[in-house]
């Protein structure tokens, strides 16, 4: 009897311990609140029942604004708005371009058809982004013909904004994109690299093998960081899969975390990894990386965050963050 009671005091002592040695407190809160916006300024719409072939433009709400993601005015937008960094979809196109689109195929948002990285971005250019956004199931389009020649290339992008950051997004499971990617942002003078991330695959993946300085993630990448710095972050460990790359964290299971908030935070950065808290996890939901897209929702973030916030919503983030922020 006494020998049980003295293991079980040693457990106590040796979770106290380190519970004391992940405390948030041992570090102190630095540098400034970030926002990630994803896709800049667009139209925003229902997240129940997606899967991969869903138009989310034939689904979004009653527009208020006619700006499209994906595109520089869009861009320029959430900049104006408070975003610090954003984050883009990028595809090939056959003559040697990257384009600036989301969707796998033209035929959901576009008047065209077809598969976007089988496309010239000469053919590109013709199309109108906003040709197939619908509020009301079709009855209506109220975008057409406001979207025409808006699809930018990646280095029409990045010459807009030199001096902006952008999270680069691979849409394909293609490896040799990104030794693509990478000839292609060589041979652009004055590419800033500590600007940019990516995000993605195997593509991601061979970008890691190719230029293992970079920010590179993907879901893989961050499942494993999370698994990882599970087993071995309590001592103080940073795992090699968190290293040089962004952390998403879910705003409803940062506590899992070991030092979550600042410790965390820190440990992140001195392994030259940003980390964003992104909208909750919910029951039900496609498992994905959501937004921070509500008042609500935004006063789960940590008072004193100062590492990154992912959001759909700009427009009402933005204000919120830069509120906080003075």
């Amino acid at each position: 009897m006494k020998k049980r009671w003295i293991v079980l005091g040693a457990i106590v002592l040796a979770a106290g311990a380190i519970a004391l040695f992940n405390a948030p407190f041992w570090a102190r809160a630095t540098g400034e609140l970030t926002v990630l916006s994803h896709r800049g300024v667009h139209h925003d719409y229902p997240r129940d029942n997606l899967d991969n072939e869903t138009c989310t433009a034939a689904r979004i709400y009653p527009p208020q604004h006619a700006f499209f993601e994906n595109t520089l005015p869009s861009m320029e937008a959430a900049f104006a708005l408070g975003a610090d960094i954003i984050e883009i979809d990028i595809h090939p196109t056959t003559d040697g371009e990257f384009a600036v689109f989301h969707d796998w195929t033209i035929d959901c948002r576009t008047n065209g058809q077809g598969v976007t990285r089988e496309q010239t971005m000469e053919y590109l250019r013709t199309l109108d982004v906003g040709y197939g956004y619908t509020a009301d199931g079709g009855e209506s389009y109220p975008l057409r013909g406001q979207g025409v020649g808006l699809m930018p290339t990646l280095r029409e992008v990045l010459d807009a904004f030199p001096e902006e950051r952008f999270l680069i997004n691979f849409k394909s499971n293609d490896p040799d994109e990104a030794d693509l990617l990478v000839t292609y942002l060589d041979a652009f003078n004055g590419t800033n690299y500590e600007r940019l991330a990516f995000y993605g695959a195997r593509p991601a993946e061979r970008l890691r093998e190719l230029r293992p300085d970079l920010r590179i993630t993907g879901r893989k990448r961050l499942m494993r960081c999370a698994r990882d710095y599970m087993l071995t972050g309590w001592f103080g460990a940073t795992p090699d899969e968190c290293r040089n790359t962004i952390v998403f964290v879910p705003s409803n299971y940062g506590w899992l975390a070991w030092g979550y908030p600042d410790l965390f935070l820190q440990r992140m950065r001195a392994a030259n990894s940003d980390v964003f808290i992104v909208g909750p996890i919910r029951d039900g939901e496609r498992p994905g990386i959501g937004g921070i897209d509500d008042a609500e929702t935004f006063e789960q973030v940590p008072a004193n965050w100062r590492g990154g916030v992912v959001t759909d919503r700009i427009e009402i983030i933005g204000p919120l963050a830069a509120e906080r922020g003075s």
